[in-house]
């Protein structure tokens, strides 16, 4: 059985769902987004103040603009406070879940309120209006958060592993092209049909953009509701050794700390001040300068075909491509896109070409992997895991982007003469260059410098994620993190565990093994590739790389089953488990099966290490002599003490 192979395993009905509802998730939360950071505004310059004279109309409409910045930038302090408060939560459903519904279910039904103009305010009273939209805009923007931080602090409590996070956020990226640019496509026709439904006029009027607000809030709410029921928390050594509460000081430290989070947020800072400052002046392009508002679906049905193309390659490319060469491509695409713009924007044959280029990026995707991975790079560097909240930093950026693109569209809308009935006929050529400036020469410098700090300065590649990894397990081996919380961990003091071989091999001491797995406990190099349970306990937690996994005694001892040396890069290729997480076994079950071949020809050790994660607990242990072993033999008998050493 030395060279064993293994069948690969395919996905489970369990797994398929969990993936299709996550990514129905996005469809929904990305066309609120579009809605919210886009067409507001879109709607406040050409709809929400037409019942008012022209001069009214545009100091309501530079006060809207103004109030929108102002209360989006303010709550930028705002979200790491709320990634806390979804990191401390804690329910029979997890703590993502019921912040995902909750802020779904608030943000659409203001999403509605908003785009009604507070009911008609504005025309009884102008301060009043004033002061209730500010009201309403915040908690909307708070309770959206919510449901964006809790909704891709999904990734990391799902899989920790990059290759898997990968999958769930290409999917989610996926749907939320179409939700995004789905919009573009159904806004127009949306909005003049029920316009035309309530008045007879084939127009975009109050009527329509409401219906719009309507149908945007009842997706996202239907979006969330499949996240939350499709979707589980997995519990990992990881996670479960950075369990604490925390508190806003530390939430603030840990991010400050983490040199990694703040270079990619400044890369992702200025690729989504390109791609959101652009967006929204799309349509601005099409009814101003190309003066063919009625075709402005290309731009939707472009992005969404892109999308569709894009998305689903990422998982595939990174396998050959590394996720700063996939950046470095989309970053150029942008780059050339907005050549064309500049120089071909009233052929609009050449402004599909450039639309092609435009959304032909990685960018997002790979921002939010690296993200990601930064948590557990924190977590190595100061203790400080922070999922909910190092993932609020990414909408706590889209807010600094919205906050800019709705100030930049609603200054455009006021200074090229782009408001209320104006059509490409009065528009001068002194607006077009104007309209330029802002929607195209900016964003070209914007997404040039999001490149050059991605390539430089952030070095949270696959392979130093995979080292992170690692380094932590390491420190499980030394007793430094453990894999339950010390105030959950029953213990039956002065009780023996015996523990069996896991596996058929040559036993050897932990300590010569030669990558610093020091501790207590021994390794095996394996005859065959079967993993058994070494006592009657729980599964407490598998890496989804499969290479590794924590199982608990009856006596409260916690064991690590480490497959391999750095198998970890393996991402799970060649490993299938024959359990569920949280899962009841006896001693003599088989766990776990891998191909030893496999292993061998991608060049690692295939050392099966068995290491004890309380040392300081452990009061007798007998020595470790070399020796074959088949599985169920007698290795260890373990003695604990309720206090540590």
């Amino acid at each position: 059985m030395d060279n064993q192979k293994v069948e690969k395993k395919h996905l489970t009905g369990t797994q398929v769902r969990e993936r299709i509802a996550f990514a129905l998730g996005n469809l929904g939360h990305s066309a609120f987004y579009g809605a919210l950071s886009t067409y507001f505004i879109v709607y406040v310059t050409s709809g929400m103040f037409n019942d008012v004279s022209p001069k009214v109309a545009n100091r309501l409409i530079a006060l809207i603009t103004t109030l929108v910045v102002i209360i989006r930038l303010a709550e930028v302090v705002v979200d790491p406070i709320l990634g806390n408060i979804v990191d401390n939560t804690k329910t029979r459903w997890g703590k993502f879940k019921p912040w995902q519904v909750i802020g779904s279910v608030v943000s659409s039904i203001l999403l509605v309120v908003v785009f009604s103009g507070v009911f008609g305010l504005a025309k009884v009273n102008w301060l009043l209006f004033a002061i209730c939209f500010v009201i309403i805009f915040v908690i909307l923007d708070i309770f959206y958060s919510f449901a964006d931080v809790s909704y891709w602090g999904m990734v990391p409590a799902i899989s920790g592993d990059s290759k898997e996070r990968g999958v769930f956020t290409a999917l989610g990226s996926f749907t939320g092209s179409i939700g995004w640019n789905g919009l573009t496509m159904i806004v127009v026709p949306i909005t003049t049909y029920f316009t035309y439904l309530a008045t007879g006029k084939h127009e975009q009027g109050t009527q329509g953009w409401l219906a719009f607000a309507i149908i945007v809030g009842a997706i996202s709410i239907v979006s969330a509701l499949a996240v939350a029921l499709g979707t589980t928390e997995k519990h990992d050594v990881i996670r479960e050794a950075a369990s604490k509460k925390k508190s806003i000081k530390d939430v603030f430290v840990g991010i400050i700390k983490n040199d990694q989070i703040l270079w990619i947020s400044l890369a992702y800072l200025m690729y989504s001040l390109a791609y959101v400052v652009t967006n929204g002046v799309l349509f601005y392009l099409f009814k101003f300068v190309i003066g063919k508002p009625n075709e402005f679906w290309i731009a939707g049905a472009v992005a969404t075909v892109v999308g569709f193309s894009t998305a689903p390659l990422y998982p595939i490319l990174n396998k050959y491509i590394t996720r700063k060469i996939l950046f470095l491509i989309g970053q150029i695409s942008m780059i050339l896109s907005y050549i064309i713009f500049i120089f071909g924007s009233s052929n609009m044959t050449l402004v599909v070409l450039g639309l092609v280029l435009f959304n032909f990026t990685f960018a997002q995707l790979v921002i939010v992997l690296s993200l990601t991975d930064s948590i557990e790079y924190g977590q190595l560097k100061n203790g400080n895991r922070n999922e909910a909240v190092v993932l609020a930093v990414r909408p706590m950026l889209d807010k600094i982007t919205g906050a800019f693109s709705n100030g930049i569209v609603g200054s455009i809308a006021i200074m090229a003469g782009m408001t209320g009935s104006a059509t490409a006929a009065d528009i001068t050529a002194k607006n077009v260059h104007m309209f330029k400036i802002f929607a195209f020469y900016s964003p070209l410098a914007f997404s040039i410098l999001a490149l050059i700090v991605f390539m430089f300065k952030v070095n949270i590649t696959e392979k130093k994620h995979a080292e992170i990894v690692e380094e932590l397990e390491k420190k499980l081996a030394r007793g430094e993190i453990s894999v339950t919380d010390d105030s959950e961990t029953i213990i039956n003091d002065g009780m023996d565990t015996t523990v069996l071989a896991p596996v058929n091999g040559d036993l050897v001491t932990l300590d010569a093994v030669p990558t610093g797995f020091k501790g207590k406990g021994f390794a095996i190099q394996p005859t065959e590739g079967n993993i058994y349970a070494p006592f009657d306990g729980q599964i407490k937690f598998t890496f989804s790389t499969r290479h590794t996994l924590g199982i608990v005694s009856e006596t409260g001892l916690e064991v690590i089953i480490h497959v391999g040396l750095e198998t970890v890069n393996m991402r799970g290729e060649g490993f299938i488990t024959h359990y569920n997480d949280g899962q009841n076994v006896k001693a003599g079950e088989l766990l776990l099966t891998f191909d030893q071949a496999l292993v061998r020809e991608a060049g690692y050790d295939d050392i099966v290490i068995i290491f004890f994660t309380q040392p300081g607990r452990i009061e007798e242990l007998n020595k470790v002599t070399g020796k074959q072993v088949r599985h169920g033999d007698v290795v260890q008998n373990v003695s604990l003490s309720k206090n540590t050493k």
